[in-house]
C-alpha cells in the first residue's frame, strides 16, 4: 500500500480515466420524426410532409437530413454531428436493410455494448454510437434495455421490416426530449419536439422517461428499474460513514465520461456551484489529458450571461480565472430579453413560469455560444433535485420525506430543467450534456441516506452540505484543488434570479401592463386548463396559446402548487408555503447570516 496525498491520488485516476477515455467515435444530438402504421400508398405519398414536418425542427439538427420510406413507416432525422463529423448520417440501416433507426442523443457505453453485450458478428456501418442498438435489438429483441444497461441520453424509434414491428424509447430520466401522438387513420408519430406532430395528431404528450414502447404488444412499459427510482417503499438507510471521496471520484468519472466530442464544445458557467464543479473537474481532466493546455480549438471555453451587476457573472469570473478556461461573459437588457419571449415559448413549448424565467437568458446564452464555434456545452443541471439544493429542502419535516421529494423532483426533470436546457439550447444548435443526471451517477447517489443531506442549520449544514464538502480539498500548499471558497460554499441562486434580481421583477411588472384585472377574472373560462392564477402566467400562456392552441397542447405542461421550484406534495410541508403563488426559489429566504463566514462551515 502506498501513501499518496489526496492531490497525488486525484492525478492518477485522472490519468487513468483519460486512456479509457481516449477512444473517438461518433455522436450526435438532433431532431427525429417517425410516422408509423401507415398504409403503403400513404406512406410514398406522405414523404414531402414527413420532411416539411421535420424541417420545423432543423434548428436541433442543422448539418444534415435523412429520410427513409419503407412500406408503412417513415422516419426523417435531423442531424448535428458533435464526433466523426463525416460519418454517421441517419437513419441508420443493418447490414441487410430490414432494420431502420433513428436516435437523437449518445450512448455513452457503447463500446462495452459492443465488446460484452453483442455476441454476435455484425458489419458496422458507421462509427456511430448509436448503431449498437440495431444489434442489440437483433440478439434481444425489443426487450433488450431491460436486459442490457445502456448508458447515456437517448430517445429512438426502430422499425424491423421483417417482422412489421417497431419500438420506441425514452432515456431514464428524459434528458432527450421525446413526444408521443396519434393520427385519426390511427397512425403512430413520435417526434423530438411538440410542434412537429401539432398539425397531424389528435392526441399527443410526452413520451415517459425510462419507458420502451413496443408495436409487438402495444404497450408501453417501464424498463429502468433501478429501485430508488421504481420501488414507492425505498428508502436508502445506510449506517456506514459517508465517503466524500467516493461521492467526488463519483461525479469526476461522470463528467469524463461525457466529454466525448471531435469538434468545439465549452462549459456552461454560471457561478453557481454545479456548473462550477462540472467546469473545474472538466478543465483538470484536459491538464491531465494534454501535455499542452491548449487543445486543437485553444483553450476550453467557458460561458455565463447576465443583467448588469449579476451575482452569476462576478462568481462565474471568480471561477474561471482559478480553473484557466477561456471565459466568455455577456449581459443582456431586459428589454432584449423580453423580446424573445415569443421565440423561447415556440422554441421550449411550455408555459411554465419558472422555466420560462430561466429558459429566456439560456436562450439568449446560447446565440452567443453559437457564434463563438461550440456545438457542444457541460451543464450542472439536477445536483438541486439529487441532493434537495432547493431551499425549501430545510423544511422537510424528516428524512423519509427529503427523500421522497428528491425522487419526485428528479422523476419530474424532463418536465422542467431537462426540457429547459435541451430545448433552450438545441434552439441555436448547441448540445448540452448534464453529468449530474449519469445513470451510474443517479444510482449512487440516489441510495446515499437522505439523513446526510439534510438541512441543519444548527450544525452549519446548508444545502447541498455533503457535495460542497466533498469537494472542499485543499492542495500541499493548502490552496482550493477545485472552486474558490467563496464559489464553493455559495448560496443556491435560481437561475431565474442568478443573471439578475431586477429579471423576474421586469417581467411580472410587463405582465401587469399587458394583462388586464378582466382579463384575470375570465382567465378560468379562456383557459380551463392549468388555469394561470397571476398576469405573469396569463401572459405566458397566451404567448404558448399562439403557438399551440387547443387542450391537447394544455396538458402537456404539468400544472399544480408550487414553492421555490417544490412539488404540489412540498407545499403541505409548511402553511406559509400554501399563501405565496410564486414558485421562484428566491420566494423563501433561509439565508443565515452566520453562512456568510466560511471558516465554521468548513470545520
Amino acid at each position: 500500500v502506498f501513501r499518496r496525498s489526496r492531490t497525488q491520488l486525484c492525478s492518477i485516476r485522472f490519468i487513468l480515466a483519460a486512456y479509457f477515455t481516449s477512444r473517438s467515435f461518433t455522436l450526435v444530438m438532433c431532431g427525429i420524426l417517425a410516422i408509423l402504421g401507415l398504409s403503403p400508398d400513404v406512406a410514398k405519398s406522405m414523404r414531402g410532409t414527413a420532411v416539411a414536418l421535420s424541417r420545423r425542427m432543423r434548428h436541433r439538427g442543422p448539418d444534415w437530413s435523412g429520410c427513409i420510406v419503407w412500406e408503412n413507416s417513415i422516419l426523417v432525422h435531423e442531424r448535428l454531428a458533435i464526433v466523426d463529423v463525416d460519418n454517421g448520417a441517419q437513419p441508420i440501416t443493418n447490414e441487410d436493410k430490414s432494420i431502420a433507426l433513428a436516435v437523437n442523443g449518445e450512448i455513452y457505453n457503447h463500446k462495452f455494448l459492443e465488446e460484452k453485450e453483442i455476441k454476435g458478428s455484425y458489419q458496422y456501418s458507421t462509427g456511430s454510437d448509436c448503431e449498437c442498438l440495431l444489434y442489440l435489438y437483433e440478439e434481444y429483441g425489443t426487450s433488450f434495455l431491460d436486459k442490457v444497461s445502456v448508458l447515456g441520453m437517448y430517445a429512438f424509434v426502430l422499425y424491423d421490416r421483417k417482422k412489421g414491428i417497431f419500438m420506441a424509447a425514452r432515456d431514464p430520466i428524459g434528458i432527450c426530449p421525446l413526444y408521443m401522438g396519434c393520427a385519426a387513420d390511427g397512425s403512430l408519430w413520435f417526434a423530438s419536439e411538440m410542434k412537429s406532430l401539432i398539425d397531424n395528431c389528435e392526441r399527443y404528450d410526452q413520451f415517459p422517461p425510462g419507458c420502451v414502447y413496443s408495436s409487438e404488444d402495444h404497450t408501453t412499459r417501464q424498463f429502468f428499474k433501478s429501485q430508488w427510482f421504481s420501488d414507492p417503499q425505498f428508502l436508502p438507510t445506510g449506517t456506514s460513514e459517508l465517503l466524500l471521496r467516493t461521492l467526488r471520484e463519483s461525479l469526476e468519472e461522470a463528467v469524463i465520461s461525457h466529454m466525448m466530442s471531435d469538434v468545439q464544445y465549452g462549459m456552461l458557467l454560471s457561478g453557481g456551484l454545479d456548473s462550477s464543479l462540472v467546469a473545474s473537474i472538466a478543465a483538470r481532466h484536459l491538464k491531465v489529458r494534454n501535455a499542452d493546455p491548449e487543445s486543437s480549438w485553444g483553450r476550453l471555453q467557458s460561458f455565463c450571461i447576465g443583467l448588469e451587476g449579476s451575482p452569476d457573472l462576478i462568481a462565474a469570473k471568480k471561477v474561471a480565472d482559478m480553473i484557466g478556461t477561456k471565459h466568455h461573459s455577456w449581459k443582456f437588457t431586459i428589454q432584449e430579453g423580453l423580446d424573445a419571449l415569443d421565440e423561447v415559448i415556440r422554441h421550449i413549448e411550455t408555459y411554465d413560469i419558472t422555466t420560462i424565467r430561466a429558459s429566456t437568458p439560456m436562450y439568449l446564452l446560447a446565440r452567443k455560444i453559437k457564434a463563438c464555434g461550440p456545438k457542444m456545452v457541460l451543464s450542472g443541471e439536477g445536483a438541486d433535485e439529487i441532493f434537495g439544493g432547493y431551499l425549501y429542502f430545510h423544511k422537510a419535516p424528516n428524512a423519509t420525506e427529503f427523500h421522497e421529494e428528491t425522487v419526485r423532483k428528479v422523476k419530474d426533470l424532463y418536465k422542467f430543467d431537462c426540457l429547459r436546457a435541451n430545448k433552450s439550447m438545441m434552439a441555436w444548435g448547441v448540445e448540452v450534456r448534464v453529468p449530474f443526471l449519469d445513470r451510474k451517477f443517479l444510482d449512487y447517489a440516489m441510495t446515499i441516506n437522505p439523513a446526510e443531506k439534510m438541512i441543519r442549520a444548527s450544525e452549519k449544514k446548508f444545502e447541498k452540505y455533503i457535495l460542497r464538502k466533498a469537494f472542499d480539498v485543499d492542495d500541499e500548499n493548502g490552496n482550493p484543488v477545485y472552486l474558490p471558497k467563496e464559489v464553493l460554499w455559495r448560496q443556491k441562486e435560481q437561475f431565474s434570479d442568478g443573471v439578475g434580481y431586477s429579471w423576474i421583477d421586469s417581467l411580472q411588472s410587463f405582465a401587469d401592463q399587458q394583462v388586464s384585472e378582466q382579463q384575470m377574472l375570465t382567465a378560468r373560462f379562456r383557459f380551463p386548463v392549468n388555469t394561470p392564477l397571476t398576469k405573469e402566467g396569463y401572459l405566458f400562456r397566451e404567448i404558448f396559446n399562439r403557438h399551440y392552441p387547443g387542450e391537447v397542447a394544455a396538458k402537456t405542461v404539468p400544472g399544480g402548487p408550487s414553492i421555490a421550484c417544490s412539488t404540489p406534495t412540498a407545499i403541505k410541508w409548511d402553511q406559509s408555503f400554501a399563501n405565496n403563488a410564486d414558485p421562484s426559489g428566491r420566494a423563501i429566504s433561509i439565508h443565515d447570516d452566520a453562512y456568510s463566514d466560511k471558516e465554521h462551515i468548513k470545520d
